[in-house]
């Protein structure tokens, strides 16, 4: 494949790379469009795309390794092309790459089966119809939890002021409070720092100014009175939106306002035009309570080495009997 920088594409390029991923429904998620790519290479994290014919691959070149655009931020990864192209994986090596690592690889994605290590669930809402339309789909649980949102934005809008919600917010003093809010979370959780690389705030004060009618940021606010409850930012393309850094004020946690701003989201759904909502993957007890489907993503590596993909599999392996709760039995 020839690889190009991002700056070297030209208009027929992207306008070749979105028509292929209009025809290919797998790619209907927002991390797929060029716009994504542009905004992150914009950003100051330099992207390259290998060009095949009708594929395009973007990345970024992490010493020998090649990793998905946007990594490690990116929800879905994989090859942009036509369904039933064929693809060779390995054809990514070469010019010193010795590996392309993926962990949100999309199960869809072909020629990737041989180096796959973990697949994983991927949740979503199906909030065609808004709310009325989600509640006939959700689980006992979902419903619930939807109801007690209800509640609880009653009780909030009683105690602390009106509510407020607003669905596409361009606030960038919002955007800078869901940064200080995630940041918070990742420092009380012992979470690596996302937002320590001031490129990836660049991006996102990037993509909220993105208004595209094909893609951009979508930042999402609930308040009671003056004080912000819930927000989430997020990518949308189409009629997808992805659910991407939602954040709450710890002082509010008693009235889980996470669900009180899901809830208000996919009642707004039909007016922006979304019809699902990805939460991308993870075992949060939200994400399975609120889901209506789940696709899979893949974790795994390309590489000729065999000791490192035998080393990348026993670490998969590691997490995941970790996540389970299990440890590995002594011999």
């Amino acid at each position: 494949m020839n690889v190009k920088g991002f700056d070297a594409l030209t208009r027929a390029d992207l306008d070749e790379w979105e028509a292929v991923r209009a025809a290919n429904p797998a790619l209907d998620s927002p991390y797929f469009h060029p716009g994504f790519s542009a905004a992150v290479h914009a950003s100051g994290a330099t992207v390259h795309v290998a060009v095949g014919d009708g594929v395009f691959v973007p990345h970024h070149r992490d010493g020998r390794t090649l990793r998905p655009v946007g990594w490690p931020g990116a929800d879905f990864q994989g090859p942009i092309l036509a369904p039933g192209t064929p693809f060779r994986p390995l054809d990514l090596l070469g010019n010193g790459a010795g590996g392309y690592a993926f962990d949100h690889l999309v199960e869809q994605a072909p020629g990737f089966e041989r180096w796959v290590v973990t697949r994983r669930p991927s949740p979503f809402l199906d909030v065609t119809g808004g709310l009325a339309g989600y509640l006939g789909r959700a689980s006992k649980s979902g419903k619930d939890n939807m109801g007690q949102a209800r509640r609880r934005a009653a009780k909030a809008g009683r105690e602390h002021g009106a509510m407020r919600f607003e669905a596409d917010s361009t606030d960038v003093d919002a955007l800078a409070r869901v940064i200080e809010l995630k940041r918070a979370q990742y420092a009380a959780t012992g979470a690596k720092d996302y937002f320590a690389d001031p490129a990836r705030v660049r991006l996102m004060e990037s993509l909220l100014k993105t208004r595209d009618p094909g893609f951009g940021g979508v930042l999402s606010t609930v308040h009671a009175g003056s004080r912000l409850l819930a927000a989430h930012f997020g990518l949308r393309s189409g009629g997808v939106l992805h659910w991407w850094f939602p954040v709450y004020d710890p002082e509010f946690a008693r009235l889980s306002p996470g669900w009180i701003l899901l809830r208000e989201l996919t009642d707004a759904a039909p007016a922006m035009g979304i019809s699902r909502i990805d939460l991308g993957r993870g075992e949060d007890e939200y994400k399975r309570r609120a889901k209506t489907g789940e696709s899979v993503v893949c974790q795994g590596v390309v590489t000729r080495n065999p000791l490192r993909r035998a080393a990348v599999t026993a670490l998969a392996k590691a997490r995941e009997m970790a996540r389970n709760g299990r440890l590995p039995r002594s011999r």
